[in-house]
């Protein structure tokens, strides 16, 4: 045990805090991995921009109480502590927000990404799906996350704005997709996690680029925005035009900056996680042709039946896919940060006020006491029980769950279906061996490209949606 700052924290690593900063940059999971084997449920690293010291723990009864806990004040979840994601995406979105601030705008959110609303959604995700893959050729290898990206990036841009095909589409793509593609490499993570790296030496300067893209970017957003202030339409069912009406429970609207910081959470966050899930998907599907088989036949029972959006998203085998998917290698590592507020006792450890902890969502989901042969996908767990939100939590917990995690589910579910009941797919080269995990950006992705090939269109399939997008039939 060491102390700082008056506090005791457990299990403290003794490399240098600089050594320990670039480990986790470089490869934070193998890190993790090594403390948990030498420690055990609980361990402190000196990994944060600030190098503050932060407890990881991955014991599910103590990640119970600490996400149980954020309505009894025993933890806070501060969002000051946030300053990575108030960096690349404004002090003022979901994110970067704690107490009542972040509440206010947690409530303002909500309603678009439940309900019914969500799924209106279903029919952009599936035509959206079905045009980026009648751009693939037959027999002509392609980048499976290149066309994931493509795809997500293209229904947030859709569901956000309500955009079309057109000009104002495309741009918003190519800026969301320079800004993601510059902080997704060891060296733009490092200058996310060290402030001295950030000068802006001009547009050929890391720094420098990415603020260019940056500010364009936000003058589309704010021209956006001021449009929709002054052509106000009820009818309009898109993100933007619903936050822009949304007011709180004293009456207010949110600012332009605050819509400004919500919008980039959503173009950047809500398209880069779920598109590397469904990469993830589709790898282990075509990886494993008793996966393959099985799914195909249970989605083939749809043909021809009278089934509606919600027997698709509920359909088991599927179901057990995307949540093995999401635990074998969690796009998110970590729930975000809660601070000890009272004195408290986690796996033996007494922690005191002012302690910063992380949930660890990749170790929890390594535990061979909950998930026998861990490092092995089978979707078979998820039929087999029912796992706590403690035990799986590939999208955080407490008041800090991930807002849009219905949504992504939704989008991986219908993406799925789509492209499995219309194309036949096959790996090749490298892809067809095992693909590691590695960090991009703040996430995490396969560590090498997953390619894939069309090899023939499978016929008579009738899945679809109808322009109601109330049945999964066409």
């Amino acid at each position: 045990m060491t102390k700082t700052n008056n506090i005791e924290l457990p299990n403290n690593s003794k490399l240098p805090a600089f050594v320990q900063a670039i480990q986790w940059i470089i490869a934070p999971m193998s890190m993790m991995e090594r403390c948990a084997k030498r420690y055990g449920d609980i361990f402190t690293l000196r990994v944060s921009p600030k190098r503050t010291p932060i407890v990881f723990i991955s014991n599910p009864q103590a990640l119970q109480e600490i996400l149980t806990s954020d309505s009894n004040k025993s933890f806070s979840a501060p969002g000051e502590t946030n300053v990575i994601f108030a960096t690349l995406l404004g002090e003022y979105s979901l994110m970067s927000l704690g107490g009542v601030q972040h509440q206010r705008q947690r409530q303002l959110l909500t309603p678009p990404f439940h309900g019914e609303r969500m799924l209106s959604y279903t029919k952009v995700i599936n035509d959206l799906t079905q045009e980026v893959m009648e751009g693939l050729e037959v027999g002509k290898p392609f980048s499976v996350r290149d066309v994931t990206q493509a795809i997500t990036l293209r229904t947030i841009v859709k569901a956000v704005f309500g955009f079309d095909e057109g000009s104002q589409a495309q741009g918003l793509e190519v800026f969301v997709n320079a800004i993601t593609n510059q902080l997704t490499s060891p060296a733009g993570v490092a200058m996310l996690y060290f402030p001295s790296l950030r000068k802006d030496w001009g547009a050929l300067s890391p720094w420098g680029k990415y603020l260019q893209c940056r500010h364009e970017t936000d003058k589309q957003l704010y021209e956006q925005i001021k449009q929709r202030r002054e052509q106000a339409d009820s009818s309009k069912t898109d993100i933007l035009s619903l936050l822009i009406s949304a007011r709180d429970e004293a009456g207010e609207l949110m600012t332009d900056k605050e819509l400004r910081d919500e919008l980039m959470a959503l173009l950047i966050a809500g398209q880069e996680t779920t598109a590397t899930a469904l990469a993830w998907a589709l790898y282990w599907i075509h990886k494993l042709p008793e996966v393959r088989e099985k799914l195909l036949i249970e989605i083939a029972q749809l043909n021809g039946a009278n089934a509606d959006v919600s027997t698709l998203t509920k359909l088991p085998y599927l179901n057990a896919v995307c949540c093995e998917t999401l635990r074998i290698y969690p796009v998110g590592m970590l729930t975000f940060p809660r601070r000890v507020e009272k004195p408290v006792k986690l796996c033996g450890w007494n922690l005191e006020p002012g302690t910063l902890l992380y949930g660890s969502i990749y170790l929890t989901h390594q535990r061979e006491d909950l998930y026998p042969e861990p490092k092995k996908f089978k979707p078979e767990r998820f039929l087999e029980r029912q796992f706590s939100p403690y035990e799986f939590l590939p999208f955080g917990g407490g008041v800090r769950r991930c807002i849009g995690a219905a949504f992504a589910l939704l989008e991986m579910k219908v993406a799925l279906v789509k492209i499995l009941s219309e194309y036949s797919l096959l790996l090749v080269g490298s892809s067809n061996n095992e693909v590691k995990p590695k960090r991009r950006g703040l996430v995490t992705a396969p560590a090498s490209p997953i390619n894939m090939v069309i090899t023939g269109k499978r016929v008579n399939s009738n899945i679809g949606l109808n322009q109601k997008g109330s049945s999964i039939l066409a």
